[in-house]
């Protein structure tokens, strides 16, 4: 057996300082002398012993041993509870701050140089979650890392003073994501210096890299800077809007009465397109008007501006729940004094003057809103409201902790939320009629929107769903945009082509089959649907977030489309092909000449004209730009270092060759090491050669030459890298010179996109374009089978249409009744959704329309309580009824369902009466009530010709039980109640039943209760018939002031006859004829007739 392996043991036995001990542990024994003999000093003790066993044995043995500890009394086992907590701590806390960065050069107390950092990190930011770069993994460190370890499903465990967890590099897009959308701040902390700098710059060897906060995410902002996060393992990105939504409320006097009102302020960012949308208004108790906003808007961020009043506060709870998901920020407004939020936001537009005036000079050049009424930059933020500039002061505080305040000054697309060539939905609106979700789970399935968008790209849904929103009452506009659509729908080939083109077949088409306006738009719209969102690409750009492939594949993307879209030639009709023909909408000329300027595609030629297409996909910044000495000189002088220093290792074989006498020898690379010299193992070289590594033929060295010339080829190369970062964020900041022309052609591409849709829509489903009467003509909806446009579509042609018939000057109203589940719901919604449909300008489903611009669509539909407001169904209802009635013109179209369900029965009679009068009489506009209430229909006396009885017809032979002293039945004989048949079909009249047994038969009650309510249902229309004979016969039998009367007397006589019972039956008929005869009203006549029919039936 060899010799024993020797190693030096100074380092397992001499003292080797521990760690600080906390405060309240006391202070370990100091380890006993290595010699009886005490010294000052304590010598290095080294030692030479072999790892043989017995030595090793016989060393223990020899070694001194330290008192035996006494043994403490035993402490029950911590619960869970302190176990985690312990965790969650650091495990050798400092007093009693544990997270105060320690003094420099303290080094902390007991904390490593890397969580020292963090521990700095987290002082300067604490409400962010931080992802801190460490080699190759992103790690976490204390409560950050329970909160990973919760949301990502991944391990966190303690190391050394805190709990930690860690994450791949390459993940790091996916788990990004995935803890912003559970509602967190994520920030990624980044190493700010490499090895070769860090050497570079005298560096101590074992001082941690430099890092710092690199990049702050959360779900208002993720989509507008995840550049960097594009790639391997990034989730996908979301494809709806994701608003900053910023809310300030303020007391007012209220105009006209006694009291206080509510003004709101509210600005909504759309930081990932530069969408900037702003409005202030005074709101009622319930809010409805804020509900309103955030239900359209749908945000993912919410900062509200405190203090805020009791109900702003109550509903914003209510709606930012816990199952909402949405992030909430408070701060207070107390922070602006009189006229500072408007000083801030000066300030900021100053810092940005120059750029805010090109951005605008070229935004005046291509104009795309359908309105060129709204102001920009300074002048527009000085014409807000005090409390829309205040949360736009807000939201720009809250942006610059992301660096994206500047969107606010370049080229944003400032709006309004409702301008005056538009109205708003209500907030009951957008959800009764299914605009966004389904009232049944809450998905986009059986939505309106599902139904209507064929959209091709991301950002032409989002501006879909904004139309949706807000429909046109210019109409002007709407007519545009019919032309447009017609002129598409038009220009489109059979409806094989079409559902070809939806399934993602060949898009192409010949000329018989489509002309060119449908074949150049359909292959741009495919195009733009197959690359990146260029409308969150060009933003990102701006924000200078985007990556050098995602800015080249937006370039390239406008460019392309922008010389596809010039094949229509819309300039100069005179100079157009006879294989082009021209386009004759002005809509549809202004938006494709937009989106195909020369001025747009010359810059985006320039643009792409600087940089290597094949560096940029291949992520190369070292040769990105296409350096010259004009252009980019500080990259062209960082690359002509780099060859020099290449250069000069290059000039070294030269000398090794003759130092070496080997006329051949190069330099080798193995395993990425490179400039290796390969030597035979029996070569003999200099002693200072260094050998990296080895065969069983041969040896590689690296010379100190080598090695001195390889750290400054690496550190030319790492100079040039922060070169070319820096010159590409330049690059990306003067981008903003450009970004409103881009901005303006993506949103023509966006409108385009839409108007596609429409066609698309129109043709699949056989629509037809509504026909709009000049504003200066009575209201009226003339609709000739109209269908629900959600319900056809799953349906198909077992949908049974319906006709509609309103005008101001006739019958403006209409009193639907009918049995429960007959269609009357389908009915009025598919009123509203066809008026919708058609001023958001697209065609309709019915086979002809012919409307008046409406003003406004209110609603009370459904029954709902909400209790984190602390309301009951019924004042929802009256909140409801009251935005109806403070908001509705005579323009407007109001359709209420079953008012006054939730109270008593003559409440409710008298509220849905007195509110039907009041929109008769006060408001003269178009209505549709529907009710259950057979008494509502007395109004057609007061507003006769105005007011139409209607009913869902159905043919039934369902019959009540007889009123019995029996027991109730519960044979399968008993059982059979009759059946019903809905028909579907608006019929005029009035129905004289609901059938509400039929519906608890449905959804299948105990038959016993059926019975039962059967039977109480006959008893009290028995009742209830009695109560009316009773009443006829007090107003027969009333004695005139001459005296009785003769037929009186008559009656009387026969009375004593042996005929009194067939006496009794005659009267009982007579009545109940003379009933029918009083009633003007349907409901009140069939009844009579009924009961006079069946007891002649019975005597008879």
């Amino acid at each position: 057996m060899g010799k024993p392996k020797q190693q030096v043991l100074s380092r397992f036995f001499s003292p080797k300082p521990g760690p600080a001990p906390a405060a309240a542990d006391p202070p370990p024994p100091p380890p006993p002398p290595p010699n009886p003999k005490p010294s000052a000093a304590h010598p290095p003790i080294s030692t030479v012993a072999s790892f043989s066993p017995a030595k090793r044995a016989r060393a223990l043995s020899l070694s001194p041993k330290p008192p035996a500890a006494k043994r403490p009394n035993p402490t029950p086992p911590p619960s869970r509870d302190a176990v985690r907590r312990r965790l969650l701590e650091p495990l050798d806390p400092p007093p009693p701050r544990s997270l105060k960065p320690t003094a420099p050069g303290g080094g902390g107390k007991g904390y490593t140089p890397l969580e020292q950092q963090v521990v700095d990190l987290k002082a300067r930011h604490p409400d962010v979650l931080l992802m801190v770069e460490v080699g190759y993994r992103f790690r976490f460190f204390g409560e950050d890392a329970a909160v990973a370890a919760a949301v990502l499903g991944i391990v966190a465990h303690p190391d050394r003073s805190f709990l930690t967890a860690s994450i791949p590099t390459f993940r790091l897009g996916f788990h990004v994501r995935r803890l912003v959308a559970a509602g967190h701040k994520v920030g990624v902390v980044r190493q700010t210096e490499t090895a070769a700098i860090k050497a570079a710059a005298g560096g101590a060897g074992g001082a941690p890299f430099a890092r710092g906060l690199s990049a702050v995410y959360t779900r208002a902002t993720i989509e507008a800077a995840a550049g960097e996060l594009e790639g391997g393992g990034a989730a996908t990105p979301e494809e709806g809007s994701s608003y900053l939504v910023c809310v300030v409320d303020k007391e007012v006097e209220a105009a006209g009465r006694e009291g206080l009102q509510v003004k709101v302020g509210m600005v909504a960012i759309e930081v990932s397109t530069g969408e900037v949308i702003h409005g202030e208004f005074l709101d009622s108790d319930s809010r409805s008007g804020l509900e309103a906003v955030l239900l359209g808007l749908a945000p993912v961020e919410v900062i509200l501006g405190t203090p805020l009043s009791f109900a702003t506060d109550k509903i914003m709870k209510a709606y930012l729940g816990p199952t909402s998901n949405v992030r909430v920020e408070r701060v207070s407004c107390e922070c602006f004094g009189e006229g500072g939020a408007l000083a801030e936001l000066i300030t900021l537009f100053e810092k940005s003057l120059d750029n805010a005036s090109r951005a605008e000079d070229d935004r005046k050049l291509i104009q795309t809103n359908d309105d060129n009424n709204n102001l920009h930059g300074i002048e527009g933020i000085m014409a807000m409201p005090e409390l829309v500039v205040q949360a736009l002061a807000l939201s720009v505080r809250y942006l610059k902790g992301f660096g994206m305040e500047r969107i606010i000054c370049f080229g944003s697309s400032f709006r309004p939320f409702s301008a005056g060539t538009e109205f708003s939905l209500s907030a009951n609106a957008l959800q009764q009629l299914e605009v966004f979700r389904n009232n049944s789970d809450g998905a986009t399935e059986g939505s309106l929107f599902q139904t209507m968008n064929n959209t091709c790209t991301s950002f032409g849904s989002r501006l879909f769903r904004n139309w949706l929103t807000h429909p046109l009452c210019d109409r002007h506009l709407i007519c545009a945009r019919h032309d447009a659509v017609s002129e598409i729908f038009e220009s489109m080939g059979s409806q094989h082509s079409v559902n070809n083109l939806q399934d993602g077949g060949d898009r192409s088409c010949t000329a018989s089959a489509r002309s060119d306006l449908c074949t150049v738009l359909s292959s741009v719209l495919a195009l733009l649907g197959r690359s990146l969102d260029i409308q969150r690409g060009i933003t990102r750009v701006f924000h200078c977030k985007a990556t050098a492939k995602e800015f080249v594949g937006v370039i390239q993307s406008i460019l392309t489309v922008g010389k596809q879209l010039q094949k229509l030639v819309l300039e100069d009709i005179g100079t157009v092909s006879s294989q082009h023909k021209p386009v004759h909408s002005s809509l549809l000329r202004r938006l494709i000449s937009t989106a195909s300027s020369p001025t747009v595609l010359n810059s985006a030629v320039k643009l792409l004209s600087c940089l290597n297409k094949d560096a940029a996909d291949q992520g190369d910044m070292l040769n990105l730009f296409i350096a010259s000495v004009d252009q980019f000189p500080e990259v062209t002088e960082g690359h002509v270092n780099v060859k020099m220093a290449d250069h000069k290792l290059d000039l070294l074989i030269v000398e090794y060759r003759k130092q070496l006498g080997m006329r051949n020898l190069e330099f080798k690379t193995v395993a990425g090491t490179t400039h290796l010299i390969e030597l035979p193992v029996d070569r003999r070289v200099p002693s200072n050669w260094i050998k990296i590594n080895s065969t069983k033929k041969a040896i590689r060295y690296h010379t100190p030459e080598i090695l001195k010339n390889l750290d400054n080829l690496l550190l030319a190369k790492e100079e040039l890298a922060v070169i070319c970062r820096s010159m590409w964020h330049k690059f990306l900041t003067d981008f903003g010179e450009y970004y409103a022309q881009f901005q303006a052609v993506v949103e023509s591409l966006a409108a385009l996109d839409c108007l596609y849709s429409f066609a698309v829509l129109a043709k699949q489903n056989n629509y037809i374009r509504p026909i709009f009467v000049h504003d200066n003509e009575p209201s009226q909806i003339h609709i000739k089978d109209g269908r629900h446009p959600v319900l056809e579509s799953l349906l198909g042609n077992n949908f049974v249409p319906n006709d509609t018939e309103l005008h101001t000057d006739g019958e403006y109203c209409q009193i639907v009744t009918g049995p429960n589940m007959g269609g009357k719901s389908c009915y009025i919604r598919q009123v509203a959704l066809i008026t919708m449909m058609a001023q958001v300008g697209s065609f309709v489903p019915a086979s002809s329309a012919m409307l008046h611009v409406v003003d406004g669509i209110y609603t009370r539909m459904g029954a709902s309580d909400s209790i984190q407001q602390g309301t009951s169904t019924f004042h929802e209802e009256m909140n409801e009824a009251s935005n109806i009635l403070r908001n509705c013109s005579a323009r407007s179209l109001v359709i209420i369902d079953e008012l006054g369900r939730g109270t008593s029965t003559h409440d409710g009679v008298a509220i849905a009466y007195a509110t039907l009068h009041y929109l008769l009489k006060e408001k003269k506009c178009i209505v549709i009530f529907v009710t259950h209430y057979p008494k509502i229909l007395d109004i057609q006396r007061e507003f006769e010709g105005s007011v139409g009885a209607y009913h869902v017809s159905y043919l039934a032979t369902m019959k009540l039980l007889e009123v019995t002293d029996k027991p109730v039945e519960t044979s399968p004989e008993a059982n059979n109640l009759g059946e019903i048949i809905f028909l579907y079909k608006l019929v005029a009249g009035a129905s004289d039943r609901s059938f509400g047994l039929n519906v608890a038969l449905l959804a299948q009650l105990p038959s016993r209760c059926i019975k039962r309510a059967s039977v109480m249902a006959a008893k009290l229309q028995e009742e209830l018939s009695a109560r009316e004979e009773n009443k006829l016969r007090r107003t027969t039998d009333a004695p005139t002031v001459d005296g009785p009367s003769e037929s009186s007397a008559e009656v009387g006589l026969l009375c004593s006859q042996p005929y009194q019972q067939l006496a009794e039956t005659c009267r009982k008929i007579l009545l109940n004829i003379t009933l029918a005869q009083s009633n003007n009203d349907v409901v009140d006549t069939l009844p009579s007739l009924k009961n006079a029919q069946e007891i002649a039936r019975k005597m008879i």
